[in-house]
């Protein structure tokens, strides 16, 4: 079973924070299952499929696993646990903390994405992060309109959706939902629930889309 189908048993798509908070715990099922004929074993925790492309100047720490066909390049940094699926990209000086990246996921150029799950093909622009904690360190709150849920975690950064486009020097701010699908307009300061198939514009207005 590839990495992808094992990640997708593992989200919860109801309450994606509880799938951030399991996160070690799935990790090392995830670890168990993995062979050394497809993967390199860097180390014990450590596991990079012998057709990813892994620069030597990145940063692997521990925990870390690393899919078929995936791109590790110059100066990215991977820390405290790291589940990076099949075909993915990961880019010049991109920082992935404690997070799950389906298959296809691109984060090509200086992003950082802390606490998070990126679903199948999303992409996000320059500069653009999943920021996992906020300013006065309370617990995160998922807010959807009026509804609010605490989510008890001080660090969860986004749950995105599949095939969602984040545009350049985009913030998604800590418990930030994007739905599947949806497109975030450059330089946009998302707070909260962006729906499937929607578009949110730089100003905070959502549009479904044409």
């Amino acid at each position: 079973m590839k990495i992808e189908d094992r990640l997708t048993r593992m989200i919860n798509y109801e309450r994606p924070w509880e799938t951030v908070k399991a996160l070690r715990e799935l990790f090392f099922d995830l670890l168990a299952s993995l062979e050394e004929e497809e993967y390199e074993k860097r180390s014990e925790s450590v596991w990079v499929h012998r057709t990813a492309k892994v620069d030597p100047t990145a940063f692997i720490g521990e925990n870390c696993i690393i899919g078929a066909d995936t791109q590790v390049r110059h100066g990215a940094y991977l820390r405290g646990l790291a589940v990076i699926g099949e075909g993915c990209v990961i880019g010049n000086s991109t920082e992935i903390k404690n997070s799950l990246l389906c298959d296809g996921v691109k984060l090509p150029h200086f992003n950082y994405v802390g606490d998070s799950i990126l679903c199948r093909g999303v992409h996000f622009g320059a500069g653009a992060i999943a920021s996992n904690v906020k300013a006065d360190g309370s617990a995160v709150v998922v807010k959807d309109g009026e509804k609010k849920t605490d989510t008890g975690m001080r660090k969860f950064g986004a749950f995105v959706g599949a095939r969602a486009e984040i545009g350049c020097n985009c913030v998604l701010n800590p418990g930030s939902i994007i739905g599947e699908n949806a497109t975030v307009y450059p330089l946009s300061f998302v707070r909260g629930v962006v729906p499937p198939n929607s578009v949110c514009k730089k100003d905070g207005i959502i549009l479904p889309k044409r």
